[in-house]
């Protein structure tokens, strides 16, 4: 929904801060069409402020925020757990190390699925269409270069601003593999969704192109697909896949070609 909330220019406001990276800060606003400021001042009105301060990216409206930061999932990624992930496991190919494989992330997000696969030893692509989640995803990928523990995944993570449905078939090096993750609808009850989501789906506009995407990746040649959905929910274009893994909320269906 990025585009709607960008008819209204004058309420989305970047603000700079002293330790930030300013060139970025500068970048962001020109691509976006907004205004650039480092008035704290100016942006009391704003209903969208994205702050670039010292701790990186921030995105800001009416009293939530939005900030990527891969390092709280340390717990999940210590030596021995990050295996146990049902994505690592749905991802991994029999007999073959991951660190001889490539992944793409066509729905990148903040990047938390991305570092699990880059962590368990892929080098992954993620792409990101919204041009301010990818803001936010690229400055989350800069930091994590700078956090000794994840360092070496952060650079196995490159981060693409584009469509995915669109590059996709562009590639010219067929993927080992591709993880789709359209985002799932929203639930009626808003207490279920968790703040992040609620600001994702602020920016995100909700997959209506479910079809598109899974052809996108189709067209790719990958030799498999893997696709999050909730556990109880269709299969992605009804296209079945060869066999799901399951947990309680979340289910991975895995289409190998």
């Amino acid at each position: 929904m990025t585009e709607s909330i960008l008819k209204e220019p004058d309420k989305v406001k970047v603000l700079f801060e002293k330790g930030g990276e300013r060139g970025s800060a500068e970048k962001l606003a020109k691509t976006l069409g907004v205004e650039f400021t480092e008035d704290p001042a100016a942006v009391k009105d704003a209903g969208i402020v994205l702050r670039y301060g010292k701790d990186g990216l921030y995105f800001e409206s009416e009293g939530q925020i939005l900030h990527g930061d891969l390092s709280k999932l340390r717990q999940r990624l210590e030596k021995g757990r990050v295996d146990h992930e049902l994505l690592v496991k749905a991802a991994k190919f029999k007999g073959e190390k991951p660190e001889d494989l490539t992944a793409v992330d066509a729905t990148a997000g903040l990047g938390e699925d991305s570092v699990l696969l880059a962590f368990a030893g892929f080098k992954v692509t993620l792409y990101e269409r919204d041009p301010i989640i990818c803001a936010l995803l690229k400055d989350t990928v800069r930091r994590a270069l700078k956090v000794q523990w994840l360092s070496d995944a952060a650079k196995r993570m490159k981060v693409v601003e584009g469509d995915s449905i669109t590059e996709l078939p562009k590639l010219a090096d067929p993927p080992d593999l591709i993880l789709l993750d359209p985002m799932f609808p929203a639930k009626k009850n808003s207490g279920l969704v968790k703040k992040k989501f609620q600001m994702i789906y602020l920016l995100e506009r909700q997959s209506s192109d479910e079809g598109d995407l899974m052809q996108a990746a189709l067209s790719a040649h990958p030799r498999k697909i893997v696709v999050k959905r909730p556990a109880d929910g269709p299969f992605l274009g009804g296209i079945k896949p060869g066999y799901s893994l399951s947990g309680k909320t979340i289910r991975y269906d895995c289409i190998v070609r």
